[in-house]
């Protein structure tokens, strides 16, 4: 599934108010972290996540190995805060715009 920017830009602005739920430590993001996010996005839907320190590729690196992880896709990126969006089937919480 792939966002429109209107979604993005409605998603965006529902994160605004949300805190950090996942934060990264010094290793990373490990399978454990990965089976977590998982867990809180089949939940919660929308999830901003601390990463951890580090230069923008290690960042990136952590990112991917997230949404791959899960099948969630990236709304948005600041520095070391992601919001990831991944859609519950089952019970759909958040109604996105067309």
């Amino acid at each position: 599934m792939s966002l429109s920017p209107s979604q993005k830009r409605y998603l965006r602005s529902l994160a605004h108010d949300l805190h950090p739920v996942i934060l990264l430590g010094a290793k990373g993001a490990t399978e454990a972290v990965v089976k977590e996010l998982d867990l809180t996005l089949s939940h919660h839907e929308l999830v901003k996540v601390k990463l951890s320190g580090g230069d923008k590729e290690e960042r990136d690196e952590q990112l991917r190995i997230l949404l791959e992880g899960t099948g969630a896709e990236n709304v948005q990126q600041i520095g070391h805060v992601a919001v990831l969006f991944r859609r519950n089937e089952d019970d759909p919480r958040l109604a996105l715009p067309r």
